[in-house]
């Protein structure tokens, strides 16, 4: 068996940056190529169908190994993520070697909730991150888009708390729910769960991780006043994209508070059968009342239609304001027809804006963001 003197520097290398992610897949860069290596190379290969090879590490000692090219990363990416698996992404940093090792660093983990690859996102639809922490009857529940910088929290109380939680959830449809180890009725909860350490969702340390993000000396003017268990929440998901996705917390500004009686609650069978986003026979949007409603033509207007109608509105003064839009642009066609064919070639900017604070922009997203601020 080999010692660490025996082992090469490269290896040396990816064991140490291993180590700090080890509930990860570490895609490793080499030259144009991603590799992974021991068990992640095992499940990539297994997962994507690629070939299995492996690489010498020491005197006789050579270990498993599959790699995937540079440029074709988010078709393997998505695939990955639709598994579940939370892959870490290790760059090469730097133009010089130190001692014939080029330097690198995690730049960030790719999870369900925080992907930012156009290829890996539903257009019409929000990528949500949530976080949910239970306690004594009462929940907190927080979620936040990435790729838009929505960002919101509530916190619900009831004799079925379980029940209010996998409501609202199902109301979101996040993909992903950070919820708290051993603290959380996880197996209740719908879609891809991540259990995070409970230490994580701390009251003190959640409080200040928001004051800090913030630049606040108090969480009294986002509306979190009295609600605890909310702040735990949202603070919890600020920790965890700054450990997998810290260039999105700059994109996070502001911090709303909901309630679930500003609009109607409905579970998630009752959704299903009111086949409000899609048909209960085949899962479609087409057939269902979204699917009738959506005229939009851009992607940002086809998320909001879809906000919409996920939140039917309760107050009749809001209702009142939006059915007067409505038949404002009814009445004026000759308008209407203009401001659809001015907005039809603007791209994302929500999510332009995204990938070029995150530094992952490509050639394609600069033209065009150059293009829809030429409009403007």
């Amino acid at each position: 068996m080999s010692t660490s003197d025996d082992i090469t520097p490269i290896r040396k290398q990816y064991l140490e940056i291993k180590r700090q992610y080890p509930d990860t897949i570490l895609f490793f860069r080499l030259g144009d190529f991603y590799e992974t290596f021991d068990q992640d190379a095992e499940t990539t290969s297994r997962e994507l169908d690629i070939v299995l090879t492996s690489r010498n590490v020491a005197k006789g000692t050579r270990i498993p190994m599959a790699g995937i090219p540079h440029h074709a990363v988010e078709n393997y990416l998505a695939r990955l993520i639709e598994r579940g698996y939370h892959v870490a992404i290790c760059e090469q940093v730097g133009d010089q070697p130190t001692r014939g090792l080029f330097p690198r660093k995690v730049v960030r983990v790719v999870t369900p909730g925080t992907v930012i690859e156009p290829g890996l996102l539903p257009a019409d639809a929000n990528n949500y991150l949530a976080s949910v922490f239970v306690q004594e009857g009462q929940a907190g529940v927080a979620y936040v888009d990435i790729t838009s910088g929505e960002f919101a929290a509530t916190e619900l109380s009831g004799e079925d708390i379980h029940a209010l939680v996998r409501t609202e959830l199902a109301r979101l449809r996040p993909a992903e729910t950070l919820v708290p180890e051993g603290l959380a009725p996880a197996n209740e909860l719908p879609g891809h769960l991540t259990s995070w350490a409970a230490w994580r969702f701390e009251a003190g340390r959640c409080q200040e991780t928001l004051l800090k993000h913030f630049q606040a000396a108090s969480l009294d003017g986002f509306g979190l006043k009295g609600s605890p268990l909310a702040v735990r929440a949202a603070g919890a998901i600020l920790q965890y994209l700054a450990e997998t996705q810290p260039s999105a917390l700059t994109l996070l500004t502001s911090l709303s508070t909901y309630h679930l009686s500003e609009f109607m609650t409905l579970d998630a069978a009752t959704r299903r059968n009111l086949e409000l986003t899609e048909t209960i026979r085949s899962g479609v949007l087409h057939g269902s009342l979204l699917g009738e409603l959506d005229r939009a033509v851009t992607s940002m207007g086809k998320r909001l239609i879809r906000q919409w109608v996920s939140k039917p509105l309760l107050d009749a003064g809001q209702i009142d304001e939006r059915q007067e839009g409505v038949a404002y642009f009814v009445r004026e066609g000759l308008l209407r027809a203009e401001l659809r064919l001015a907005l039809k070639p603007l791209g994302d900017l929500e999510r332009l804006t995204t990938r070029v604070v995150s530094g992952s922009a490509q050639p394609r997203d600069l033209v065009g963001l150059r293009s829809t601020l030429a409009v403007y």
